[in-house]
């Protein structure tokens, strides 16, 4: 039987990167770490080195009119380079205009108190965690 590989979500930020990855059944997203976004290259390479990724979403950053926001100008670059370093794990953008209004609601619906709700790695984590749940349910349909 083939490996089955995860699928890794990334909520790219301008300071930090929130990271999310599925089960290798492909049926959980499971938060896994936030890491300051200077890092993230060196962070993914260590981590496909040791786990086997079939595919990467990276979360595309657009505005309630449909209209890419102001983080896509860092983002590309990044998709370029991960694409030329990881020529063999396809890279995909999803819509991820609610993810993080959606993390915070996570956050007081689990019970989180309002300190841990203000800690933005958190809520970069859980917003990749989303981005990647939103994804594998919508390839169960």
């Amino acid at each position: 039987m083939a490996v089955m590989g995860r699928i890794l979500a990334i909520d790219y930020g301008k300071k930090r990167t929130g990271i999310a990855v599925s089960d290798t059944l492909k049926l959980i997203a499971n938060g896994l770490t936030t890491v300051p976004t200077a890092e993230l290259m060196s962070f993914l390479m260590d981590y496909v080195s040791r786990e086997p990724v079939e595919r990467i979403l990276v979360g595309l950053p657009k505005q309630m009119n449909n209209e890419v926001s102001e983080n896509m100008k860092r983002i590309e670059p990044f998709v370029n380079t991960l694409r030329k370093k990881m020529p063999n794990i396809p890279v995909e953008y999803v819509d991820e205009r609610f993810t993080s209004v959606l993390a915070h609601r996570a956050m007081l619906e689990g019970g989180l108190k309002k300190k841990a709700r203000q800690d933005k790695a958190l809520v970069d984590e859980i917003s990749a965690t989303i981005i990647l749940q939103d994804y594998l349910e919508s390839k169960r349909l």
